[in-house]
């Protein structure tokens, strides 16, 4: 099982203690009582994944809906309305209200932890940085979603908790609690994780390093990302057939070189996620897919994609289900026995390098050398290539400048992190992201498309919400 044990178990319990709260008395807090002893402890940090992994958020829905709205996936059905880049309509609305909902019980059961904790009977002071600091690197982790998919939100934290009316907060306030979290959790997170699954001071700083990109601070992402490739404490998977990437991302891995930090799922609470790349009656998945996304072999990053690039043929597989004879789904993540058991990749070492290729020559305002020999790290392995040793397949930094250098690293970054639930994000951070989705897609992308409607719910129970000021523009 790959689930954290007896620490899920006491999870499961107190995430449905909380939600009973939520939904009897949305956004009321209980008192706890303990948060005294490890175990105590543990289960209380086990409360912070739970809502995280949940099927609405990082367990399948979330990603969906991210995924409908990039160059290489088309939502299917419900999800459709994404693809078109106009915002989102009621159904799309409905399913961002749950997501925004749990990532604030996430956000409550983490400030608890914070709380709390100093105050301990049973815990050695080491054991309670440590304990605060996964509290606040799911914290701020979870923060980091919700500025980026409707800006500034309200601000709850540890010492305004227990208050109901709060206002939105700006952007730059989210980022700095973010930040101001994730140094502390860089600085008190273990080296290594006590159990599979759970944060560490590099799942701390390469979180650090795509906050610091995402605002532009383009010296600490770089400087960030190349701490974590200079420790010597994780590598590439090699590959040199396409099935070979199973050791990444199969159902039978546990952990790998190049996880930094996954969610990890139990035969109790499954990955969904799947389903939603997956068909019916697909031979990668032995329940009923939904294909609520795919992909056409007409689509730009797809027809422009090496065959001889094996992540292509890893990744997708023809399926015909009534759209026509050109229709793709991805397999990236695919068990065909009775269970779900993948796990989600939240940061690979790839993304590090993908960070630091993009940080580094926007630093330097060039391709920098170290830069094109991490994007090469990947597009060696790509090919079935060591990584770490030139190839025939090498970029070479004399063919780019700064522009065309970014453009090969969002390409790579497409064809690397696809189906991950990454591409939305980072294509929408992009100053010219309205010239590539209408190049790519040949569709307009909207200004309402780029944040996500404040949910009815806020405004209902949260007074120092103004809906006509405070709803984000278009909704």
């Amino acid at each position: 099982m790959k689930s954290l044990s007896i620490i899920c178990i006491l999870a499961t319990f107190l995430f449905c203690a909380c939600e009973k709260l939520l939904v009897e008395k949305p956004k009321s807090l209980a008192v706890e009582t303990f948060y005294n002893t490890p175990a105590e402890v543990d289960a209380a940090i086990g409360a912070i994944y739970s809502p995280l992994r949940s099927g609405d958020n990082f367990g399948a829905v979330y990603q969906a809906i991210l995924e409908s709205s990039t160059d290489l996936f088309l939502g299917r059905a419900s999800f459709s309305p994404l693809s078109e880049f106009k915002g989102l309509d009621g159904t799309g609305t409905t399913r961002v209200g749950v997501i925004w909902n749990n990532f604030y019980l996430s956000i409550r059961n983490a400030n608890i932890v914070i709380e709390r904790v100093p105050n301990a009977s049973a815990l050695t002071d080491a054991q309670k940085s440590a304990y605060i600091a996964e509290a606040r690197f799911l914290r701020a982790l979870t923060y980091f979603h919700l500025v980026r998919n409707w800006g500034g939100v309200i601000l709850r934290t540890e010492t305004n908790m227990m208050e109901q009316d709060l206002p939105r907060s700006s952007t730059a306030e989210i980022y700095k609690l973010i930040t101001d979290d994730l140094l502390f959790a860089e600085s008190n997170l273990p080296d290594k994780a006590p159990v599979v699954g759970r944060a560490t001071k590099w799942a701390a700083k390469t979180a650090l390093a795509e906050v610091y990109l995402t605002q532009g601070l383009n010296k600490g992402a770089a400087d960030k990302a190349e701490e974590v490739m200079q420790s010597g404490k994780y590598s590439l998977v090699p590959v040199s057939v396409p099935n070979d990437f199973q050791k990444i991302f199969g159902p039978e891995v546990i952990s790998s070189t190049e996880d930094i930090f996954s969610l990890k799922y139990s035969l109790d609470q499954q990955w969904n996620f799947p389903l939603y790349t997956h068909g019916v009656g697909t031979p990668y998945v032995a329940q009923a897919g939904y294909m609520a996304i795919y992909s056409l072999t007409s689509n730009t990053m797809y027809s422009n994609w090496d065959d001889n690039d094996l992540r292509k043929a890893y990744n997708w597989y023809s399926w015909e289900f009534g759209l026509g004879g050109n229709t793709l789904l991805n397999k990236k993540f695919q068990d065909p026995s009775p269970q779900r058991r993948n796990d989600y990749p939240l940061y690979r070492y790839a993304d590090v390098l993908l960070i630091y290729a993009e940080a580094s020559c926007r630093d330097a305002g060039q391709p920098t050398a170290k830069g094109v020999e991490a994007l090469n790290n990947i597009h060696r392995r790509a090919y079935g290539y060591p990584a770490l040793e030139p190839s025939s397949v090498d970029f070479q930094i004399a063919d780019y400048n700064e522009g065309s250098f970014i453009d090969l690293a969002r390409r790579e970054h497409g064809y690397e992190t696809v189906a991950e639930g990454k591409r939305w994000l980072y294509l929408k951070r992009m100053d010219d992201v309205k010239a590539y989705i209408k190049a790519t897609t040949g569709k307009d992308l909207a200004d309402k498309h780029f944040l996500w409607p404040i949910p009815a719910s806020e405004f209902n129970y949260n007074s120092a919400l103004n809906p006509a000021a405070d709803q984000n523009p278009g909704y």
